[in-house]
């Protein structure tokens, strides 16, 4: 899978643009607010459909105009195709080819992407809401089907809070918890699909970047389902057993006028050794272990497309120690991955530049080529 170009339309603060990328190497430089991120999350809704940081579409809409429009051209399996997403107001529209896409795989078709951004390198010692966030980026990265599922979740989420916070009566709040019971599970099941696959490569990779005697270790906190044996419940078991905790919790729920328990408000784990990494891990600690999260996802998605996904990397350098920003430069030179890289100081990547990499100046929302000095 290559990008060939890809073409803005009012999004964010960029101008009218159309960029041919590297093969390889790409690399973005400005100061900060100029729109070298805004180029990557342009690219990132592209693959995925899902805004890297804004939390509402029309945040993707440059202001004071009515859509954005963000489209690619890709190299898949030695045939080219286009695809392109277009925001007007809260909704998005999927096109494959110029016309509207009939589903989710006839639109994303291969498509692969891992992004690493400054926010991911905290979500350690942050709260279980950035590391809900940070894992369910990496099952859509994976399933694509999850954003189908994901939805589904959130309207029987949002309907059931809405009788909560209305004071409606137990039998009204019990009729969606069948419906979150059973799309809840899906979550359950894609999520630990992906842990199943990347854990075990993400504890490889930390020991080959830390070289420590505390091993990493990953896993998946389920909130509210005690005495189940996560791991090993088949979908209809995980379904059961949210929606018996569903019902224990209604009580309490119309109380808060919020649903306590399910998906929504479970965490990704992160430890070394045994000791719970928010609470005792190093800064340096916990950047390698987010460092190898990504590594092993690129290595995951890899194995499992045959092919290697597109790397967006939004000025991590800049957050990394000198030893962290190495390993990662080194490995993106040794992986040969297409790559774009955002960065305020150049010299920070300039290991993972080759003779074949393409250098972008980026000011006030336009992009000219440079040389990179």
């Amino acid at each position: 899978m290559k990008l060939l170009s890809v073409r803005y339309e009012r999004f964010r603060n960029l101008g009218a643009l159309t960029l041919t990328p590297s093969a390889k190497t790409t690399i973005a430089v400005g100061p900060n607010g100029q729109g070298k991120t805004n180029l990557l999350e342009g690219l990132y809704f592209l693959s995925t459909l899902k805004p890297l940081r804004a939390s509402r579409l029309a945040e993707l809409i440059q202001f004071g105009q009515a859509d954005a429009v963000v489209q690619g051209r890709f190299l898949l399996q030695g045939a080219e195709r286009d695809i392109a997403v277009r925001v007007e107001g809260k909704t998005r529209t999927a096109l494959v080819d110029g016309k509207a896409a009939s589903s989710l795989s006839s639109y994303f078709g291969g498509v692969s992407v891992v992004a690493f951004t400054p926010d991911d390198l905290a979500v350690v010692k942050g709260g279980p809401d950035g590391r809900r966030a940070f894992l369910d980026r990496a099952v859509f990265n994976r399933f694509p089907g999850y954003l189908t599922e994901s939805r589904d979740y959130a309207r029987a989420l949002k309907g059931r809070n809405r009788l909560l916070k209305d004071g409606a009566s137990a039998a009204q709040v019990g009729a969606w918890d069948e419906a979150l019971a059973r799309f809840g599970a899906k979550l359950f099941v894609r999520r630990r699909a992906l842990l199943d696959e990347v854990a075990p490569k993400a504890q490889a990779a930390f020991e080959r970047i830390t070289r420590l005697q505390a091993p990493a270790r990953f896993g998946y906190g389920a909130s509210g389902l005690s005495g189940l044996d996560f791991q090993g419940a088949d979908e209809a078991a995980l379904a059961q057993a949210l929606h018996d905790a569903l019902v224990a919790r209604t009580p309490k729920d119309r109380e808060r006028g919020f649903t306590s328990v399910g998906p929504h408000t479970d965490d990704l784990e992160l430890f070394l050794g045994d000791a719970a990494a928010r609470a005792y891990a190093s800064q340096g600690q916990a950047r390698a272990l987010v460092l190898a999260w990504k590594v092993a996802e690129i290595e995951n998605l890899a194995q499992a497309n045959g092919f290697l996904p597109l790397l967006l990397l939004d000025d991590v350098s800049s957050e990394l120690d000198p030893e962290r920003n190495a390993f990662l430069m080194q490995y993106l030179v040794d992986l040969g991955a297409q790559a774009l890289l955002s960065t305020t100081d150049a010299a920070l990547v300039q290991r993972a530049a080759g003779p074949d990499t393409v250098w972008w100046q980026v000011e006030a929302g336009q992009v000219r080529a440079s040389d990179g000095a």
